[in-house]
């Protein structure tokens, strides 16, 4: 659980052009009784609070607190969904405020070229490699016609009085890299059998995400072989030693370079054998001469981020000499080797007596460079962005407190199994559900050119929350200004969000109407 407290400028151009300004926020994560991972946490949060946009001043500090609540600890995303989520509440509230278009604001405030992140990452191809956001932006909003469904749903909203339609449109950036500078190293193990097959043994755990797949992907189009001639073998310590945790999205980066390198290795050794044969000699006849040369047919691969793509010192000093030319706090570090980006649209409908909504549609469109292997992308962007939406929407966990002091002890989670805490079904999945990957997005920094695709979609799964928030927007006859709506969109806050005499009267006229937020009314 994460809070924001926040105070943010803005300056009106004579052209009347919104450009954000300043921005000082304090970040607070619910560390449970144990610090556990709440620091790298809010790291990432921190990181990833900017989202998509510049700031020329930009100030922020994070602060892991310790409960009475069991320890918390990671979840996908690590910090960077709950900072991108804080982004782009500030952005809405600020289009409010300000009576502007979201869509606009966001555009018109988003990073360029050469502009810098209040971390010190210059975006260009030198830095961070390709900035796509802006394109992705202009081309999903043209291909979808944007402006058009923002209108459709307002004359949708008009003709009907208690069920009320949104439109959302949000950007995201994930940085790819472990920020604890030593994790960001991987093994891999790679045996050439005289019948011309492949085994391939590397740190990193398969988990569903198709790890394994890439790896022997990698390793059949080093050799050019088929690729049901390259097997993988579980992950052990015998094998690779000293591994890394299979997280922060990094796990084909680096096992995927690993790989390629002990490939590499065999393959320098077996050159003179294969030179000397015909051109059109299979792996399998190369790999028994050699073997009966006595090369090795065995190597073990090595891959780690370069030192000035990763790490990065909250503590350093700007040294003297620094060059005049870099951002602010560049000296720190380089935390991220490259950003993964994308844009998501969504589009819901509520029922405003009962608090339901359903997903009309989402499209999605994602940059993950010179994809490996689309078809698991595209799975792994779909996971996601369903995953995102479910934490977003229905996924509320409930623990013993001042307003549930019918669990105790207290500090006790409740929402423990299926019956309390409900994940996304079949019927929750977008009725339309488009994702699409970026042509032409080549990435210098990993292997084959691919990017990571793990972690980033899952906050553009967080587009059906705003779109709620503008149903509900809808709902409240969009007057009134700025509400309070917090994370997640479940049914009870969504009807009582609704404004209306029903939901006044439950509040009570004793409570703040903007700012209340039910939890938990099992």
């Amino acid at each position: 659980a994460f809070l924001a407290k926040y105070k943010a400028g803005a300056i009106v151009e004579e052209d009347g052009t919104i450009k954000l300004h300043a921005l000082d926020v304090q970040l607070y994560n619910n560390g449970g009784c144990k610090f556990d991972l709440s620091g790298p946490v809010m790291d990432r949060a921190l990181f990833h609070v900017d989202n998509c946009y510049f700031w020329p001043n930009f100030h922020s500090v994070g602060t892991p607190c310790k409960t009475s609540q069991p320890p918390h600890t990671a979840f996908r995303g690590f910090g960077g969904p709950q900072g991108l989520l804080v982004a782009e509440h500030i952005m809405d509230h600020f289009a409010t405020e300000c009576n502007v278009s979201g869509d606009k604001l966001r555009r018109d405030n988003m990073y360029a070229l050469q502009d810098a992140t209040p971390f010190g990452m210059r975006f260009g191809d030198g830095f961070t490699g390709m900035w796509n956001i802006p394109s992705m932006w202009d081309r999903l909003e043209k291909e979808l016609d944007i402006p058009g469904r923002r209108k459709r749903a307002a004359e949708f909203n008009k003709k009907n009085k208690w069920v009320k339609r949104g439109v959302a449109f949000i950007p995201t950036k994930f940085g790819i890299a472990f920020t604890a500078k030593y994790m960001n190293q991987g093994g891999a193990l790679v045996h050439l059998y005289t019948d011309g097959t492949v085994l391939v043994t590397h740190g990193g755990t398969e988990m569903g995400q198709g790890l394994h797949t890439k790896v022997c992907q990698v390793a059949a189009q080093a050799f050019n072989i088929p690729l049901d001639q390259v097997y993988v073998n579980d992950s052990s310590t015998d094998k690779v030693a000293n591994t890394i945790p299979s997280a922060a999205s990094m796990s084909t980066d680096l096992y995927g370079m690993a790989t390629l390198d002990a490939c590499q290795q065999i393959l320098k050794r077996i050159q003179p054998i294969k030179d000397s044969l015909p051109p059109n000699t299979t792996l399998k006849e190369v790999a028994k001469k050699a073997f009966f040369e006595r090369i090795d047919l065995s190597a073990h691969g090595f891959f780690a981020l370069d030192n000035d793509r990763c790490g990065y010192d909250w503590n350093k000093d700007r040294p003297e000499g620094f060059p005049a030319d870099l951002p602010d706090n560049a000296w720190k570090g380089h935390p991220f080797n490259y950003f993964t980006q994308g844009v998501a649209m969504a589009e819901v409908e509520i029922d405003a007596l009962t608090g339901d909504h359903k997903t009309i549609s989402a499209d999605v469109l994602v940059d993950v460079g010179s994809s490996i292997n689309p078809s698991i992308d595209i799975g792994q962007i779909e996971g996601a962005f369903i995953q995102g939406m479910g934490w977003a929407t229905i996924e509320e966990v409930v623990y013993g407190d001042d307003d549930h002091t019918w669990i105790r002890p207290r500090a006790r989670m409740h929402t423990t199994g299926p019956g309390t805490y409900k994940i996304p079904a079949f019927n929750d999945v977008p009725e339309s559900f488009n994702v699409s990957l970026l042509e032409n997005a080549n990435n210098p920094f990993a292997v084959h050119s691919s990017k990571a695709v793990g972690e980033p979609p899952f906050f553009l799964g967080c587009s059906v929350f705003f779109a709620i928030k503008d149903a509900i927007t809808a709902a409240r006859g969009g007057e009134g200004g700025y509400f309070e709506f917090r994370l997640p969109a479940t049914s009870e806050r969504i009807r009582m969000a609704c404004g209306d005499v029903i939901a006044s009267e439950c509040i009570g006229s004793d409570r703040d109407q903007s700012s209340f937020q039910p939890q938990g009314s099992f």
